[in-house]
C-alpha cells in the first residue's frame, strides 16, 4: 500500500481535535481484489437451528415501511420482513418469489401467477388483490412514496384470478422485472394498508401505521422497536418457503466502531457492520471472528445544492470536483477498500463502461475555474455529513483541500434520519452521501439521483435539472434494445462527469465481521443482508 501524504498526516491531525472517535487510515493487508477474506457463507459447516442473532449496526432505520423509506438500513430489516414478487441472486439474475411464474403478453403487459397459500403475519391471505392493493399504494400521490419512480411506468394493476394479476405499463421497460425486486415492491398486509389509509384521513402521516407495526410475509416477523436502540425480528414459524434458522434476530445500534468490534470480540454482538478499514487485520487476527468483504454496486459522492450560489455555476462544481483525489481518498482513509470511481456507475450495474474517463484531479485547473466564475477570492459553505465516520474522514480532508482554493468549510455532523430529512429539504451546500444500485441497472442508478422529477427523497439531493439528461434517461427506460439502451447511458454519463452535479469518490467494499461461531452469512452487493440461512453453533 502506498505511504499516506503530508495532506493525509495533516488531516490525522485535524482529525484528532474534531472528532476523537473517527475511523484513521491504519495498513492492512486485507485482499483488496474483491475476494472474501474469511467470508463464512464459503463454509460448508452447518450450525445448529436456534439462537438470537445479534448485530451490531452503525444506523438505525427511518421507516419500517418499504413504500415509505428509501434508504439501506431501513432496507435491511424490510428485507427480513417482507417478500417482493420476484428477487434477484447473487448474480443479478431474476428468480421467483411470491410470483412462481410469469410470462410477458405483449410489450406493454406482464402477467403473474402467484403462490397459493400464503398469509400475512396477521394471517390476511396474499393474493393478487393484495399485489394491486400494494402497487396501487406506492404509485398513490398521495402516499407520497419516495419508490415512486421505480413503478411510475406502470399503468394499471388488473386482478384476473385469484392468484393472477396483470401490470400494464405505459411504454415497454426493459428493467419491470427487477423493479419488481426492489425493496420497494415489497409486498405488505391489506388489512395494514387500510388501516394507514383511516389514519391519514386522521391527519397522521402516510406509513405511521404500518412503520409502527409492520406486517409482511416475510421468514421474521415483527416485535418491537426502541428508536435509536434497537429492532428486534421473530421466526416466522409459519413461513410458506424455508423458514429461517434462528431464533430472533436483533438489530442493535452502536455509532461507535470500537465499541461494535468489542462486542464482536467478547460474543456480545456476532455480526458488526460496518468494520473499520484499520479495524480489518484486528478482527481477522482475534482468533474469534473474521471479516466478510464484498465489493459493493453503490456509489459514495459529494453532492452539491445545485440550486444554490455559488454551486448553481458548472465552473465551481466542477472546480471542487477537481480538487477531490478519489485515488488519494481510498488510499488514504479506506485504506484501499473499494475502487475510485469516474462517474455514477459501479461495475457490476449494466449501464457501467470501463472506458468512461471521469473529471480527474487537477488544482490549476481547478483555480482557472473558479477564477473565471469570479471567486478567486472564495466564499465560505458548508459540508454535511452523518455518523459514517469515512465521510466525517473525507468532509475533514476536503475542508483542507479546499483552503487551496480559498474556501472556507465548515464540516457538519448530525444523526442519519435529520440528516437525510435535511438534505431531502435542500437545506445543504454541499453533502457527503452514498447510493446503493439495489436492481444493479443504469436505471435505477442514475434516473432518482439525476432526473429533475426525483428532486428531494426519492434521490435527486443535489437539486440536479438538466432537460437533456431528464429526455435521454426518459428514453432510457423506454428503449427495449440492449445495445441502444447502452449508448443512451452512455450519453449520459459523460454529461454528468462534464456537469459536475456531484463528485464521484468511489464504489465501495463491505466489511463486515461475522463471528467464527456463525454459518451461512453473506451480504449482497447493494449492502442488503442475507440472513435466512444464519445459523449459530454453540
Amino acid at each position: 500500500m502506498k505511504q499516506k501524504t503530508g495532506l493525509l498526516l495533516a488531516l490525522l491531525l485535524v482529525l484528532s481535535a474534531f472528532l476523537a472517535a473517527c475511523a484513521g487510515g491504519g495498513s492492512s493487508d486485507g485482499n483488496k481484489d474483491g475476494t472474501k477474506d474469511g467470508d463464512s457463507s464459503s463454509s460448508a459447516e452447518e450450525g445448529a437451528e436456534g439462537g438470537d442473532l445479534i448485530l451490531a449496526v452503525l444506523s438505525d432505520a427511518s421507516s419500517l415501511d418499504p413504500h415509505g423509506s428509501n434508504d439501506v438500513p431501513s432496507n435491511n430489516i424490510h428485507a427480513n420482513l417482507y417478500d417482493t414478487l420476484v428477487k434477484l441472486n447473487a448474480d443479478t439474475e431474476i428468480e421467483p418469489s411470491l410470483a412462481k411464474e410469469w410470462k410477458q403478453i405483449d410489450d406493454t403487459t406482464w402477467e403473474f401467477k402467484l403462490q397459493e397459500g400464503v398469509k400475512f403475519h396477521d394471517g390476511e391471505d396474499f393474493n393478487a388483490e393484495a399485489v394491486k392493493k400494494n402497487l396501487d399504494r406506492v404509485r398513490d400521490e398521495a402516499v407520497g412514496s419516495p419508490r415512486y419512480y421505480l413503478y411510475e411506468m406502470i399503468n394499471s394493476v388488473d386482478v384476473i384470478d385469484d392468484y393472477t394479476v396483470q401490470m400494464k405499463t405505459d411504454y415497454p421497460f426493459a428493467p419491470l422485472l427487477s423493479h419488481l425486486a426492489h425493496d420497494g415492491g415489497s409486498m405488505i398486509s391489506p388489512k395494514s394498508i387500510d388501516e394507514d389509509y383511516a389514519a391519514m384521513k386522521e391527519g397522521k402521516e402516510p406509513g405511521s401505521v404500518i412503520s409502527a407495526h409492520p406486517v409482511g410475509t416475510g421468514y421474521f416477523k415483527f416485535e418491537s422497536w426502541s428508536p435509536g436502540s434497537e429492532i428486534k425480528l421473530v421466526k416466522n414459524e409459519d413461513y410458506w418457503n424455508e423458514p429461517a434458522k434462528v431464533d430472533s434476530v436483533t438489530f442493535k445500534v452502536i455509532p461507535e466502531s470500537a465499541t461494535r468490534a468489542a462486542d464482536l470480540e467478547t460474543g456480545n454482538a456476532h455480526i458488526i457492520d460496518p468494520v473499520q478499514p484499520n479495524e480489518v487485520d484486528q478482527i481477522n487476527d482475534s482468533g474469534s471472528a473474521k471479516v466478510n468483504q464484498e465489493l459493493s454496486r453503490s456509489l459514495s459522492y459529494l453532492g452539491f445544492n445545485t440550486k444554490k450560489a455559488p454551486f448553481d455555476d458548472v465552473r465551481v462544481r466542477q472546480a471542487i470536483s477537481l480538487m477531490v483525489d478519489n485515488e488519494e481518498i481510498v488510499e488514504g482513509i479506506y485504506d484501499g477498500f473499494g475502487i475510485p470511481a469516474k462517474g455514477p456507475l459501479s461495475p457490476g450495474s449494466f449501464g457501467y463502461n470501463e472506458d468512461i474517463k471521469g473529471i480527474g484531479h487537477d488544482p490549476e485547473k481547478a483555480k482557472k475555474l473558479l477564477e473565471e466564475a469570479g471567486y478567486a477570492d472564495g466564499f465560505k459553505a458548508s459540508i454535511w455529513t452523518n455518523d459514517n465516520p469515512q465521510r466525517i474522514d473525507i468532509a475533514v480532508l476536503l475542508q483542507q483541500k479546499l483552503k487551496e482554493l480559498n474556501i472556507d468549510i465548515k464540516v457538519e455532523q448530525m444523526e442519519f434520519g435529520a440528516y437525510l430529512d435535511k438534505t431531502s429539504a435542500g437545506e445543504h451546500d454541499m453533502f457527503i452521501l452514498g447510493w446503493s444500485n439495489s436492481t444493479g441497472d443504469a436505471d435505477n442508478g442514475m434516473y432518482s439521483l439525476f432526473h429533475s422529477s426525483q428532486q428531494g427523497p426519492p434521490g435527486n439531493r443535489t437539486f440536479y435539472n438538466n432537460p437533456e439528461v431528464d429526455k435521454l434517461l426518459d428514453e432510457g427506460r423506454q428503449e427495449t434494445d440492449q445495445d441502444a439502451r447502452l449508448a443512451i447511458y452512455d450519453k449520459v454519463q459523460k454529461i454528468l462527469i462534464e456537469d459536475a452535479p456531484m463528485a464521484f469518490i468511489h464504489h465501495q467494499e463491505y466489511l463486515t465481521g461475522v463471528a467464527d461461531n456463525v454459518k451461512g452469512f453473506s451480504i449482497d452487493p447493494s449492502g442488503i443482508y442475507q440472513l435466512k440461512d444464519v445459523s449459530i453453533t454453540q
